[in-house]
């Protein structure tokens, strides 16, 4: 049974950072994309980072919201990939989501979601 538990939200200052855990179990992990998405109240789920595999290694894209300011990270030994948001601002408010898939496809068709965890930014 595949697992993604996603760790490390909270509430935190603009300005401030937070590190976001997703914790992978039942498959095997290195053959897997990952991403990160987020849901705000009242808005629709969007895609923060997605990290692929390809020939040359993993390659990550970030949404123009986020780039420069948040970075993903895996570490396939221990089944986790990580998402460091650093500079947060209010608008980063959501619940955020890991995701997993073997095979690249439309944005929000993932085999897997983890159950999410909450980031607040207070301003």
């Amino acid at each position: 049974q595949v697992q993604l538990v996603e760790s490390g939200g909270g509430l935190v200052q603009a300005g401030g950072s937070l590190r976001l855990s997703c914790a992978a179990s039942g498959l095997t992990f290195s053959n897997y994309n990952m991403a990160w998405f987020r849901q705000a109240p009242g808005k629709e789920r969007e895609v923060a980072a997605r990290n692929r595999r390809t020939g040359y290694g993993y390659i990550t894209t970030y949404a123009d919201s986020v780039k420069g300011r948040f970075a993903v990270s895996r570490d396939n030994a221990k089944n986790t990939v990580y998402l460091q948001m650093n500079s947060l601002k209010p608008e980063d408010t959501a619940v955020y989501y890991c995701a997993a898939r073997v095979t690249e496809g439309p944005l929000y068709e993932y085999d897997y979601w983890g159950q999410g965890t909450q980031v607040t930014v207070s301003s």
